[in-house]
């Protein structure tokens, strides 16, 4: 038996001791990218030898995901990717992964889809930051994640207090996030920007810095920040792996 912030669930392992990762990507490629290698690069590096994690992906297509995003047809968003997760629990995953933060908006009619859990990348981002000792830190990610209650509550249900940003470097950060970074952009004024948009945030009492867009970690890292940051693409796919593991 194990859980993963959904439902319990009991499982045969097949091909070993080893369970199988679902991911829903493609929100954007760009980031999928990363949860694949990341993923495969973990369990070669624990396991050794020609160990690789075993993952099913379904990897949709942006462009519809947005245009849904933009016109706020959530609902209809969520079929899209409860059918996803319903296929990937039928090719044999353990777990399911939404490969984007702002998308678990819809993580409970994702989960009401599956009898696989759906792992939140909220929970494991809180549980990082608490493990580090602190209790109040900044959001960034898109319009959607930084100004909607659904992820800022998730996280702060941990005890976390979240800060975001003001109106100007919300929409700054959602722009960067959707024409330069979703396509393969990677601009060092960009960067320049967001780093003086984190110092505001320390400014305002922020201890610790959540990259909460997994394409922000396409840009963002550690040294381009005073405090800790906490990218949760890698947080996700090492609690996902973790579990796969156990």
């Amino acid at each position: 038996m194990f859980r993963l912030g959904g439902k319990r669930t009991e499982r045969s392992r097949k091909g070993g001791s080893m369970r199988t990762i679902g991911l829903i990507g493609g929100m954007s490629w760009e980031s999928t990218a990363v949860y694949y290698r990341e993923a495969n690069e973990m369990v070669r590096d624990r396991l050794g030898g020609l160990n690789s994690a075993k993952i099913q992906l379904a990897s949709l297509n942006f462009q519809e995901i947005s245009e849904l995003q933009n016109a706020a047809k959530w609902e209809e968003a969520g079929e899209v990717l409860a059918a996803s997760a319903q296929d990937l629990e039928r090719a044999g995953a353990d777990m399911v992964l939404i490969c984007t933060n702002t998308m678990h908006l819809l993580i409970d009619q994702v989960q009401a889809a599956v009898d696989v859990p759906v792992l939140h990348i909220g929970d494991v981002t809180a549980e990082a930051v608490l493990d580090r000792g602190l209790r109040t830190v900044a959001l960034l990610g898109t319009a959607f994640t930084m100004e909607k209650d659904f992820y800022r509550d998730r996280i702060a249900a941990h005890g976390i207090e979240v800060i975001v940003p003001g109106e100007a470097d919300r929409a700054e950060i959602h722009r960067a996030i959707f024409t330069e970074l979703a396509v393969g952009v990677v601009s060092d004024e960009t960067r320049a920007g967001f780093r003086e948009i984190i110092g505001r945030l320390i400014a305002e009492g922020a201890e610790g810095v959540i990259l909460g867009c997994t394409e922000i970690e396409l840009l963002i890292g550690q040294c381009d920040s005073p405090v800790p940051v906490f990218p949760t693409a890698r947080l996700h796919i090492e609690a996902a792996v973790e579990r796969a593991l156990a």
